[in-house]
């Protein structure tokens, strides 16, 4: 699996004009699920993404966890980070999981996630969204569960 988390202030997705997922405080994550993925890298991912200490103490480190400031989680599946781009212009996804497994592992995660975390949005999986978002800092970082 491979995520792009972003630290905001507020996240929201939408999809044909409507809402779908809404966030505060917290994290914003584009999920890649790869085709050799498993129940274990979905676990091992929510639990480092929750555990990150990517929020500044008063002392200005980063020295804090999602859980530790009761933040929100939106989730957005993102097939497109397995895109290899290594020949010619036009990306290739044979890396990305099947749409129907991968729809699966990411129900999944987002129970995983729900766990843990007291809000936790989604956008819509396979949709066309529209994302808006601000970053916070700016905070991004990328984690790749191999």
């Amino acid at each position: 699996m491979k995520a792009v988390i972003q630290r905001v202030k507020s996240a929201s997705v939408e999809v044909e004009g409507r809402i779908v997922g809404d966030i505060g405080r917290g994290l914003f994550v584009l999920l890649g699920i790869g085709r050799d993925d498993t129940i274990q890298d979905a676990q091992w991912m929510v639990d480092k993404i929750i555990h990150l200490r990517v929020f500044e103490k008063e002392n200005g480190k980063l020295d804090e966890s999602l859980l530790d400031i009761k933040g929100e989680l939106l989730l957005v599946s993102q097939f497109t980070l397995y895109g290899d781009c290594s020949k010619g212009r036009r990306p290739s996804f044979t890396d990305a999981m099947d749409a129907k497994e991968a729809r699966k592992l990411f129900e999944i995660f987002v129970a995983k996630a729900k766990e843990k975390i007291e809000k936790v949005e989604t956008g819509i999986f396979q949709a066309t969204m529209n994302v808006s978002l601000i970053n916070e800092g700016p905070v991004t970082l990328i984690v790749d569960s191999k």
